[in-house]
């Protein structure tokens, strides 16, 4: 299967990540089939640069974008939909809610085989008293302070290139 992903480059403090596309088993460092642009998230706003049309091609060939790849994409317009959070890793899978027919078909025959919830809930109670002893003073204050940050953090500038003819 094929990936977008990005492929740091640069020093340690000072990373900007390129756009590529590769096989999903091969290296990110290794080869890749095409650069489709970068991102710098150094300089505030941070930069992305992005071949459009390249982008919109391989996504239509079934190519698919890593999560931060995808919310990237996002941002820049070409890929419609929502942001994927960090660390959903449940991609195209069913949620707890949501049942199959069959699934539904065999929680109605095998009721007897379910634990009871009321052994669970004791161990619970045993943990708060545990918990309660926990000092709770210093989270507010962190809440306090990354409040500011997160408002006044600019977005990204988008800049989309392609390639004139000729």
């Amino acid at each position: 299967m094929l990936m977008i992903r990005l492929r740091p480059v640069g020093k340690k403090g000072q990373r900007s990540y390129q756009l590529i596309i590769n096989e999903n088993a091969k290296d990110v460092f290794g080869d890749y089939l095409e650069k489709l642009g970068h991102y710098d998230p150094n300089p505030t706003p941070s930069v992305i640069v992005l071949k459009e049309e390249r982008n919109k091609y391989w996504l239509s060939k079934g190519a698919q974008a890593s999560d931060t790849v995808h919310n990237l994409l996002v941002d820049a317009g070409l890929v419609k939909g929502e942001k994927i959070k960090k660390g959903n890793t449940n991609r195209g899978k069913k949620k707890e809610g949501e049942e199959t027919k069959e699934g539904a078909e065999g929680k109605e025959a095998k009721p007897a085989e379910e634990k009871p919830k009321e052994e669970k809930s004791e161990p619970a109670q045993e943990k708060k008293p545990k918990e309660e002893t926990k000092p709770e003073a210093k989270k507010p204050e962190k809440v306090a302070e990354e409040a500011p940050k997160a408002e006044t953090e600019p977005k990204a500038e988008v800049k989309n290139v392609e390639k004139k003819p000729g």
